[in-house]
């Protein structure tokens, strides 16, 4: 089916080309989206005589994405889930999410923006946000069980990493514990030597009784 785009497409043309694509793809993403018309005479000639309105207003989009691009592009957003202790996410992370996040930020995203598949595990990934056809920005998702984890994660501490250190701080205290206990304990046995030396035999006691 051939169609003409009224906006650059990614992987398939710039506006104003008459481009070949399946029927389907064109029924169910170009046309509702309002990226192409089919291509009819009709529809070519229409096309060229708004081709200078539809490049005046696609420069004007383009502006703004380009605005909005510089200041989102390598931002970072925490988005808290619950997760196993492997890192593993008890549901995942998707489009709405991270453009929630965004916008939470005070940036202004829709989901249909974002670009990533569905995340599944804690950690940092990185998100491509198509603002425009010709304009797009980066961004960080820190997904995190805590504000603190997130903290740490930025910081550049992998789940793993984390793991290990939380693993190590409980052994420490363990055996800090077990020392405190055998401490106690040689204590207790001091004690209880000094006790004995002071304590009388009981012939010594037998002697002093007949005294």
């Amino acid at each position: 089916m051939q169609v003409i785009l009224l906006e650059r497409v990614a992987k398939l043309g710039q506006m104003g080309e008459v481009v070949d694509v399946k029927p389907g793809y064109a029924r169910n993403f170009l046309l509702p989206q309002g990226k192409a018309l089919s291509a009819s005479k009709a529809n070519i000639e229409a096309f060229e005589e708004q081709k200078a309105q539809l490049e005046a207003r696609n420069l004007e989009t383009k502006k703004e994405a380009e605005a909005l691009a510089a200041k989102l592009d390598g931002q970072q957003f925490i988005v808290i889930r619950s997760a196993s202790d492997s890192g593993a996410l008890y549901g995942s992370v998707t489009t709405r999410d991270a453009a929630d996040a965004a916008t939470e930020a005070g940036f202004s995203v829709d989901r249909k923006q974002v670009v990533l598949q569905p995340i599944k595990e804690l950690g940092l990934h990185d998100v491509q946000v198509v603002l425009h056809p010709e304009v797009d920005a980066n961004i960080e998702l820190n997904v995190a069980r805590s504000p603190e984890e997130a903290e740490l994660q930025a910081a550049g501490k992998s789940i793993q990493e984390l793991a290990a250190e939380e693993e190590a701080a409980a052994e420490f205290e363990i055996s800090e514990l077990f020392e405190d206990i055998g401490a106690a304990t040689s204590d207790d046995d001091d004690l209880a030597e000094a006790v004995s030396d002071e304590t009388p035999a009981s012939g010594d006691q037998e002697d002093t009784a007949g005294r």
